[in-house]
């Protein structure tokens, strides 16, 4: 691991833990339908991030990156990833379906590991494969147990897994390329929430009003956070930190929402932790007794 690895671990851990407790944020929406939730989460997002590239005076950096077609295509693109996988997580929590969401953030390591073999020639050892073989057996078993295809997993670990992907390859900052997905989804936003306005809930009382406002808030520092984390880790490494996310999720659908949980899903739970604990013994093995790789001469 290099220099920048622990500042790496620590934007991760921070971005997952926070999307961990989401579930406690999102429940309070309940009866709010997901695209008004969606379109107050991008224009509050929208506001906050403005406020934040101001002050770090990094104005000049999103002109550059508004007037660059081939960044701006690709920013166009993964702000219609975030945005469809915001859509699948809102909805799987509004909807009592934690249990799966979770699910679906334990499906998107292994894809995000994937992509970093396929598309950026990331390569692993031989503990590293048993790892990933070793989790894919629980989240095999996982989906067995929920006993119905799980389109709302799938959907979230695909769309993010892409999104990693592209905003790992993409040359913008995390918080300028941010504000620029948001700007890109902030017009469709503002129709949304206009299509809502006779029915919405916003200015129902001052406490909802501000879990409104606040979406913005905790949409976008972790977003800053995993953007950041993805630049100084390998995507591999990314791809199990995640396993964070969903396991407090998990956590949470069961002992706060009450949802079910049998011997199965606890066994699948086990495989997963075992994994991370394998790959993170790599990660600790290689830092201590580094490969050498001789000179040419």
């Amino acid at each position: 691991m290099n220099s920048k690895s622990p500042l790496g671990f620590l934007y991760a851990l921070l971005a997952y833990a926070s999307w961990g407790v989401f579930p406690l944020y999102w429940k309070h929406f309940t009866g709010v339908s997901p695209l008004e939730i969606i379109g107050h989460r991008v224009l509050w997002s929208l506001f906050f991030l403005l406020l934040l590239v101001v002050f770090f005076k990094q104005l000049g950096e999103l002109r550059s990156v508004l007037t660059n077609k081939a960044q701006l295509g690709i920013l166009l693109l993964t702000a219609t990833l975030l945005s469809t996988n915001w859509g699948f997580f809102i909805y799987g929590v509004i909807s009592s379906q934690v249990v799966q969401t979770s699910f679906g953030y334990f499906l998107n390591p292994l894809v995000t590991i994937l992509f970093g073999f396929l598309f950026l020639k990331e390569r692993l050892t031989r503990l590293q494969w048993i790892a990933v073989g070793i989790a894919a057996c629980g989240v095999l078993l996982f989906g067995v147990t929920l006993g119905k295809f799980p389109w709302i997993a799938v959907g979230l670990a695909v769309t993010f897994a892409f999104y990693g992907l592209l905003r790992k390859i993409v040359a913008v900052t995390p918080m300028v390329g941010l504000l620029a997905e948001t700007l890109l989804m902030a017009i469709p936003a503002v129709f949304v929430v206009q299509a809502f306005a006779a029915t919405s809930r916003f200015d129902s009382s001052l406490s909802m009003s501000l879990l409104f406002v606040g979406a913005g808030v905790v949409t976008t520092l972790p977003l800053i956070w995993f953007n950041s984390a993805a630049k100084l880790l390998p995507l591999s490494t990314m791809g199990f930190l995640q396993y964070v996310a969903p396991t407090i999720q998990l956590l949470i659908g069961i002992f706060v929402f009450k949802e079910s949980f049998s011997l199965r899903e606890g066994a699948s739970f086990a495989l997963i932790w075992l994994a991370i604990a394998l790959y993170l013994f790599t990660l600790w093995k290689s830092r201590r007794y580094p490969v050498v790789i001789p000179d040419a001469d």
